[in-house]
């Protein structure tokens, strides 16, 4: 049994633990709730942005615009978005499972693929295992649009060049504080007409009035789709990661309390067996004096 000084050493190193669980507990709490007002703001134009992007695409031909362009889909790339820093559950965890398991899905069929890594994380693990052509880390703290753009100047070209054939983008869909579902979604080609992904919903193949023409548009719109996908990506990380790790650190600060408690009935237990045996000294040495 361990002596009550080492049992006092590991409650006090328990406790500064907890200590420690509780403020970066507070911390994400304050990120989340930023993360989460602006995920949740963006969100509706994200979504409108894509119908109308969609709408537009299924309605003229793929040699209107180079990124619209389908070709044979031998080589793949794929934007792979985790956190910079851990500490939060199952967060990065998960989602590079569920990269691992596309990458492999997609190399047994014969596919070449390659990976930009936007997070130090998945940086990290990809490293070695994967083609990684590019790498953005240590930038998901504080963010804008200028990170968006940037990640797309990494693909747009490329693309148009004909360097790979198709991109995905595989990222943390936010759902709540608990769940984190990894999305993997299609950014190059976009569906059109005659391709296997045209089979959509009738209300996309409305027959809509646009001004200017539809090309037009498509040629302004297009590098901008990018751009809003990439950044929605990144506004659901940003308030995944936090709350993820709410949730991690509130965890850690309820087993910190289960162990102390612990440890504090150990403690006492030894406090009053170490009390007992001096009692049953104190007694022994009386009785003996008794009888001398």
């Amino acid at each position: 049994m361990p002596s009550l000084k080492d049992i006092k050493r590991k409650v006090t190193a328990v406790q500064k633990t907890k200590q420690i669980t509780r403020a970066m507990n507070m911390v994400a709490a304050s990120k989340f709730k930023s993360a989460q007002l602006k995920m949740e703001n963006f969100r509706p134009y994200a979504g409108k942005f894509m119908d109308v992007l969609n709408s537009l695409a299924l309605r003229v031909d793929t040699s209107t615009h180079p990124l619209l362009a389908v070709r044979d889909p031998r080589r793949i790339r794929v934007i792979c978005m985790t956190s910079d820093r851990g500490l939060c559950g199952g967060f990065n965890t998960n989602l590079i499972k569920a990269t691992e398991r596309f990458m492999r899905d997609k190399t047994r069929d014969g596919k070449e693929v390659s990976m930009i890594s936007v997070g130090r994380k998945g940086r990290d693990f990809f490293r070695k295992k994967a083609n990684v052509l590019a790498q953005k880390v240590d930038c998901l703290s504080k963010f804008d649009m200028t990170l968006a753009v940037s990640v797309a100047d990494e693909v747009i070209d490329p693309f148009i060049k004909a360097e790979y054939d198709e991109l995905y983008l595989i990222y943390n869909q936010f759902v709540n504080v608990s769940v984190q579902r990894p999305t993997v979604v299609r950014l190059f080609p976009l569906p059109s007409i005659g391709s296997p992904d045209a089979d959509m919903e009738t209300d996309t193949r409305l027959d809509y009035v646009y001004e200017p023409s539809d090309e037009v548009l498509l040629h302004k719109l297009l590098p901008m789709y990018v751009h809003v996908l990439v950044y929605r990506a990144l506004l659901e990380t940003s308030a995944g990661e936090n709350g993820a790790r709410m949730a991690a650190m509130d965890n850690a600060t309820s087993n910190c309390e289960e162990l102390i408690h612990t440890l504090t009935l150990k403690m006492n237990k030894a406090r009053q067996a170490a009390i007992t045996a001096e009692l049953m000294d104190i007694v022994g040495g009386t009785e003996a004096l008794a009888k001398g």
